[in-house]
């Protein structure tokens, strides 16, 4: 074909729908009949300007249009290269092509000519460069399962710590005890869960040995906040004076109270394991005070037992009227109390009134004091 459907719009092949319609419009105004009095040469040519535009604007039209002219070219090529390829004697239209002339060949080859060699097999050789890709592929292998496994512990751990704290918080011993055991399993060095399954070893099981361990261990991690560290050393202070460690004891409160000296709880157990187990009466009436003057600057009542332990100390040193002022303290919030009944007895048996102390032992054996009546009968009454 000399003209094809591209050539009547004047586009290239490659040419957009946009192009073709634009290509369309002017022509179409250019070539249209009325434009030109019924010209049957314009007529003509804005018939096939129509036809261009119908075939050219569909691409299913299109497509099977420009395969069409693809195949044309093909034909046009081949003819082209047999025309460039004939003999020069031979005529270019219906001459027959000259015969083929005998084939010469030999005999085959027989079996004494024929060499057959093995092909030989190269051996594969690792270099140092193969060597070191297999290394470093064999550890990113190894890091990325470290961190997944490490990953997944620590979501584990997390969760059993969560179900673990919630059952705490509930009083359920056993079962907080279980979860926090799980996540210790997947995160040993966990040191919130160390220190909640220690107190429960400590206050619900009294198993003081294993709440060392868990506290020891919590409080090897650096990045504790201090109130927590200075809870750890209190409570491995008590576990240490539940033990007969005094010693030790001693100087976990003495560390609890360096690293906070807001723990109510360090004072007030420094105070009563100065005054029982050391003796030291005036250092425990001290920490004694502190600890009660932070409870009530807490909007805490004042603990008896604490108020008894310091009027035990005052009376161990001889000053009865400060003794008297903390057991009248306590009378105040446990009028039955029996046992500062007996301590008022011994009170004032030291200052030699032997009727206060007649009855104030009789009030302690009434309200059922076991040493009370003991007291009461040594006590000759006037």
């Amino acid at each position: 074909m000399s003209q094809n459907h591209y050539h009547v719009l004047g586009v290239s092949p490659t040419a957009t729908r946009l192009e073709i319609k634009q290509a369309y419009k002017q022509l179409a105004l250019r070539y249209h009949p009325d434009r030109h009095q019924g010209d049957t040469r314009y007529e003509e040519l804005f018939k096939q300007i129509s036809i261009a535009h119908g075939i050219l604007a569909d691409p299913a039209r299109r497509a099977a249009y420009d395969q069409q002219l693809w195949r044309e070219a093909q034909q046009i090529e081949q003819a082209r290269r047999q025309q460039q390829f004939r003999q020069q004697h031979q005529h270019i239209y219906g001459a027959p092509p000259p015969a083929a002339g005998p084939v010469r060949t030999r005999r085959p080859a027989s079996s004494a000519e024929r060499h057959y060699r093995p092909i030989p097999r190269q051996k594969t050789r690792f270099t140092r460069r193969d060597y070191l890709l297999t290394f470093l592929f064999v550890a990113l292998l190894i890091a990325f399962m470290l961190s997944v496994k490490l990953t997944m512990d620590h979501v584990t751990a997390r969760s059993n710590y969560e179900d673990g704290l919630k059952a705490y918080t509930e009083q359920q011993w056993s079962t907080a005890h279980s979860y926090l055991s799980a996540a210790i399993h997947f995160k040993p060095s966990y040191p919130e869960a160390r220190h909640r399954r220690g107190e429960i070893e400590q206050l619900a099981y009294h198993d003081y040995q294993a709440a060392l361990e868990d506290y020891t261990v919590a409080i090897q991690q650096e990045e504790i906040a201090t109130p927590r560290r200075a809870r750890l050393w209190w409570r491995m202070g008590q576990c240490y004076a539940a033990v007969g460690q005094s010693g030790k004891a001693l100087r976990s409160f003495n560390q609890a109270l360096a690293v906070d000296s807001t723990q109510t709880g360090a004072w007030l157990d420094r105070g009563e394991l100065r005054l029982f187990e050391q003796r030291q009466f005036r250092p425990a009436i001290l920490d004694l005070t502190t600890g009660l003057r932070q409870r009530e600057a807490q909007g805490k009542s004042p603990s008896g037992r604490y108020l008894t332990y310091r009027g035990l100390a005052w009376f161990k040193l001889g000053e009865f009227q400060a003794a008297r002022a903390d057991y009248q303290q306590v009378l105040l919030n446990q009028p039955r109390n029996g046992q500062i009944y007996f301590l008022l007895g011994r009170l004032a048996e030291a200052q030699q009134n032997r009727a206060a102390a007649c009855e104030f032992f009789g009030r302690a054996a009434r309200l059922g004091y076991l040493y009370a009546e003991e007291a009461r009968l040594k006590t000759p009454c006037l």
